[in-house]
């Protein structure tokens, strides 16, 4: 197997648990300003593979690296009407049972005199934040990476400079050919003496600031003479050039054919050409919104990937990617003939792209999902400002445990599908287009 390979997954792994770890964090910053105690702050799952107590919290490694969590004391209440000084009956019925013993591992760790240090107790606007903040910090990293992406690397874009595959000849289109021979007519590029690496600048005395205003203002003047501006080796030039008519692909509509439009015959050369901050966020907005999509289509997305495992069907490229394929992905980056900016550039989109969908997964208003949490917070804050403006009653705090039922029945299926996506990422995954 290609070296380059292995350390790409390794490398996406790594990006992963640094997004792992900074998610907790964005839940463990506010947890210990508002006052909850934090027993644990772990980045992954299973056995530890490093771990360190500072104060109050147990900070650690785990070695399967697939997701993290911090642990807070007493995130569900105690049942209504609980005497602590007292034993409780065991309850009866399964559901019930869930619930009593959720609470009790719940109150395990809370100590005497951590009565206002426990999580439910805090206010509602308090809890929303503390489980707001690790959703919110992958939505953060996403706009990071998408900032270094788009300001420091630049996107994959077509320049006005003649490109070194540049055909110097006119090969009519009913020949499946791809190199001149002899007795082709040159183009008119290659009759003006156009070369690799010349930057069109100036069209007729008109500006050319990109590879669309250059087309643009070739196929719209028609065949004809024209005084072409280049800069060749730093130095600028001026070349006249004699365009001939074209019947060419419309840029509006390549189904459809611009006949007899103006031709020159030079193609442009990809270029990572940085944007500004404007574009940053233009760019977030139809991330999010392709993500949003996807996890609203999740369902029947599933369906395709179980039809990929088990069927043999092609994988959707635009159907979801559990971790390992992602981490296959990181390799294929790596091992890929891309330059090694472009490597960086798809690396960074890839890590860009799983922490919004891990940011916006998690706000799905459903247990386990930190959105559950939310969603029980904005529901305190609803009640309490009704029964404030009714003058009623303070009402106790939300009871979250009331829908663990619902909470393991989502659990099961989240594990169910990542199971399914591991095993099609295995035999089935998703590749890159080289």
């Amino acid at each position: 197997m290609n070296w380059l390979y292995l350390v790409g997954i390794v490398l996406f792994l790594l990006g992963l648990m640094f997004s792992i770890a900074l998610h907790e964090i964005g839940h463990l910053v506010p947890a210990k300003i508002f006052g909850v105690r934090v027993t644990q702050y772990m980045v992954g799952f299973g056995p530890n593979a490093w771990s360190r107590r500072k104060g109050e919290t147990e900070y650690g490694i785990k070695w399967i690296p697939f997701g993290g969590y911090i642990r807070m004391i007493g995130m569900l209440p105690p049942r209504p009407g609980d005497d602590p000084t007292k034993l409780r009956s065991n309850a009866t019925g399964p559901f019930q049972g869930l619930i009593e013993s959720a609470r009790d591992a719940a109150h395990e760790e809370v100590l005497p005199g951590d009565d206002d240090r426990v999580f439910y107790r805090k206010k509602w606007w308090q809890k929303v934040i503390i489980m707001s903040g690790g959703p919110l910090m992958n939505i953060v990293l996403a706009f990071v990476f998408s900032a270094v992406l788009l300001i420091g690397i630049g996107l994959p874009a077509e320049a006005p400079i003649v490109s070194p595959d540049t055909e110097t000849c006119m090969i009519p289109s009913s020949e499946q050919r791809a190199a001149c021979e002899p007795g082709d007519q040159l183009t008119p590029a290659a009759q003006a003496g156009l070369k690799p690496g010349d930057h069109l600048v100036s069209f007729d005395g008109a500006t050319i600031g990109s590879w669309d205003a250059a087309i643009r203002l070739i196929r719209s003047h028609g065949p004809g003479p024209i005084e072409l501006g280049i800069v060749r080796d730093g130095k600028p030039m001026t070349l006249d050039v004699t365009l001939i008519a074209q019947d060419r692909p419309s840029l509006e509509d390549p189904e459809k054919i611009d006949e007899n439009v103006g031709y020159l015959g030079v193609r442009p050369t990809m270029v990572m050409e940085q944007q500004g901050i404007g574009q940053v966020i233009g760019y977030m907005g139809e991330m999010t919104a392709r993500v949003a999509g996807s996890i609203v289509n999740l369902p029947e997305k599933m369906g395709g990937v179980w039809q990929a495992a088990f069927s043999g069907e092609e994988r959707d490229p635009e159907g979801p990617v559990g971790v390992v394929g992602a981490g296959r992905m990181g390799g294929e980056i790596l091992a890929s003939d891309l330059s090694n900016e472009e490597k960086i550039a798809v690396f960074v989109r890839l890590l860009a792209g799983f922490n919004l969908a891990m940011g916006l997964f998690n706000l799905i208003p459903l247990l386990p999902l930190d959105g559950g949490h939310i969603a029980g917070g904005l529901w305190e804050g609803l009640k309490r400002a009704y029964a404030k403006v009714m003058r009623r009653p303070k009402p106790q705090h939300v009871d979250i445990a009331k829908v663990l039922p619902l909470t393991y029945a989502v659990a099961l299926v989240m594990m169910v599908m990542a199971g399914l996506l591991v095993y099609a990422d295995l035999v089935n995954p998703v590749t890159l287009a080289r």
